[in-house]
C-alpha cells in the first residue's frame, strides 16, 4: 500500500458530512437523548454499526485509490472515530485521526482521517469560536499542519458552521464569526499550502464564504468537474446546492488535478415529490431508512504532488 502511495504521484482528499455519525450511549453532559436505543430514533446498536460500515463505504468509493485525507462533520466521539477506523470496513486500512471536544450542545464534532504513509501531522490544535450575541455554543474548528510526501508543510482547517434552522438572515452573524475566525489564522500563517473545508451551512455567494475567498482562498465548487445525476453536495426541496466547501491557497490551487461530488449511484434515491434524484440518508424526517448513508454526498478534491 505504501508503495502504491509513493508511485500514484496525487494526494485525495474527501469532505463528508456524516449526518449524525452517533454511537448508542447517553453523554449526561450533552443533548443526545434522540440517538440512543429509547430515544425517539430508536438508535440500536445494529443501526449504528450499519452506519459505520455505510460511512466507510462512502468513503472508500470516493476514487480508485485510498483517499489519503477525509474531513468528517458530525461525529459525536471518540468512541464513534475508534469502531470507525478500527471495527468498520475502514478495519485495516492504516486509518488515524484526530478530532475536536467542543461545546457544542448536542455533542457532535469535526474530525480528519488521514493515512500515516502520506501525511504525518506535527501538531494540532481546537480553535473555539468566540459567541455573538444570542449564538450558542458551536462546533470547534480543528487545525491540523502536517508534513506530506513531496511538497512542502500542509495547513488543514476543519469546519462546522451553525445551522440555519432558526433562518438565513438571523443566524448568518454567526457563521460570518465562524469565517472571521478562519480568516484571522490563515493571516496568520501567509504564503502556504491551505486547506479549508466542512459543512458551512452557507452557499457560495454567501458573506461568510465570499469572506474568506477575500482573504486569498479560492472555493472548489467554483470549478468542480460536472455531474450528470447531482447539482450539489445537499438537495433541499427539490433543490441541489452545495452546503459543504473545500476551499484552497494560491499554491493548492495550481496543483488541483480534479474535483468532483461522488455521486455513485448507491449514494442516491429517486426523489418522489420533486423528481430526480437526492442523498440516500440514513433517516427521512424520523422514518429510519436502512440502506441509507448521509443526507450530504462527498467533496472530492485530488492534487497533484509533482511540480
Amino acid at each position: 500500500m505504501l508503495l502504491s502511495l509513493l508511485l500514484s504521484g496525487f494526494l485525495t482528499f474527501v469532505e463528508l458530512n456524516c449526518e449524525n455519525l452517533f454511537d448508542t450511549r447517553h453523554d449526561s453532559l450533552r443533548q443526545d437523548t434522540e440517538f440512543l436505543p429509547e430515544g425517539v430514533r430508536h438508535w440500536s446498536r445494529t443501526k449504528y454499526w450499519r452506519k459505520l460500515n455505510h460511512i466507510g463505504q462512502e468513503i472508500l468509493s470516493c476514487c480508485d485509490e485510498l483517499p489519503d485525507l477525509v474531513a468528517l462533520c458530525e461525529v459525536e466521539n471518540d468512541t464513534v472515530l475508534h469502531d470507525l477506523t478500527r471495527r468498520s470496513l475502514l478495519r485495516t486500512l492504516g486509518y488515524e485521526y484526530l478530532m475536536t471536544e467542543s461545546n457544542d450542545p448536542r455533542g457532535i464534532d469535526v474530525a480528519l482521517l488521514y493515512q500515516p504513509a502520506s501525511f504525518r501531522p506535527l501538531c494540532y490544535e481546537y480553535m473555539e469560536v468566540p459567541l455573538v450575541k444570542d449564538m450558542r455554543p458551536t462546533r470547534d474548528i480543528l487545525y491540523v499542519r502536517g508534513l506530506t510526501l513531496r511538497f512542502d508543510t500542509l495547513h488543514v482547517f476543519i469546519v462546522h458552521s451553525p445551522s440555519r434552522k432558526d433562518g438565513e438572515e438571523i443566524t448568518r452573524p454567526y457563521r460570518m464569526q465562524v469565517s472571521r475566525v478562519l480568516g484571522e489564522a490563515i493571516a496568520g500563517i501567509g504564503p502556504g499550502n491551505v486547506i479549508v473545508a466542512g459543512d458551512f451551512n452557507d452557499y457560495v455567494d454567501s458573506p461568510a464564504l465570499q469572506l474568506l475567498e477575500h482573504h486569498g482562498l479560492t472555493n472548489v465548487n467554483r470549478c468542480l468537474k460536472e455531474s450528470k445525476r447531482v447539482g450539489g453536495t445537499y438537495r433541499y426541496r427539490g433543490e441541489w446546492r452545495s452546503l459543504d466547501h473545500v476551499l484552497l491557497s494560491p499554491p493548492l490551487i495550481q496543483r488541483v488535478d480534479t474535483a468532483y461530488i461522488n455521486d455513485a449511484p448507491f449514494l442516491l434515491e429517486e426523489e418522489p415529490r420533486y423528481g430526480g434524484y437526492r442523498p440516500r440518508r440514513t433517516f427521512n424526517g424520523y422514518r429510519y431508512q436502512r440502506g441509507g448513508f448521509s443526507d450530504h454526498l462527498p467533496l472530492v478534491v485530488r492534487f497533484h504532488t509533482e511540480k
